[in-house]
């Protein structure tokens, strides 16, 4: 499973940003959707093209079109939310996929509560978009329901990653290839990434004050 953490200037700057407890959350906000397209970049990069025929104000040329038509970008609610827009503005012509996932406080598994598909999974390219790669449970839950619609190819993007969350895609789905702009230390005890930048979803839409030295519940 290629792991690709894209190590650029922009990008850790952004993330720095993101990870202060000092950020709003009109920033943070704005941040994961600029960090988004920059890692959409990357994530793009094996999307094939085909000739396509231009003229230019001077004269013809042969240019490059998009030859993969069927593009669908899969949100993990609700974070994943958050970076939707940022693949949107590139792939403006993308349909997309809505996957709600929660844990069971039983099994500590992650259960679907909620799917909207769109009819073009098949032999689409599927981004599927999630801020955080903790344990890697609702990510492989993900890309486990959206492989039954058989796509080409799914790519997992998401801004923080944890060494185990990565172990867990490994061995659940070697296939798929990650793109993260960091990866992290380890978890603690509750699942949180170390040290991460707290509960991506909250901070996003402002379900909670950030405190200095406080932790997401």
């Amino acid at each position: 499973m290629p792991l690709h953490v894209v190590d650029h200037p922009l990008i850790q700057h952004k993330i720095t940003i993101m990870r202060s407890v000092e950020t709003s959350t009109k920033k943070f906000r704005e941040l994961a959707g600029e960090v988004t397209q920059l890692l959409a970049y990357e994530a793009t990069r094996k999307l094939t093209v085909s000739p396509e025929p231009v003229m230019t104000p001077m004269g013809p040329c042969e240019g490059g079109g998009l030859k993969d038509s069927k593009i669908v970008i899969a949100p993990v609610l609700r974070a994943g939310l958050g970076m939707v827009r940022g693949m949107l503005d590139l792939l403006p012509r993308a349909a997309v996929a809505h996957i709600g996932l929660f844990r069971d406080e039983k099994t500590l598994q992650p259960k679907i509560y909620y799917q909207s598909m769109p009819r073009t999974l098949e032999s689409a390219t599927i981004f599927i978009v999630d801020p955080m790669l903790a344990t890697g449970g609702s990510l492989s839950a993900a890309a486990r329901l959206l492989k039954k619609a058989k796509p080409a190819k799914i790519v997992a993007i998401a801004l923080i990653a944890a060494p185990e969350g990565v172990k867990r895609m490994e061995q659940d789905h070697p296939d798929i290839d990650i793109v993260v702009a960091a990866l992290d230390s380890h978890l603690d005890a509750h699942g949180y990434i170390i040290p991460g930048l707290g509960d991506a979803g909250d901070r996003m839409f402002g379900s909670y004050k950030i405190e200095a030295g406080a932790r997401p519940v």
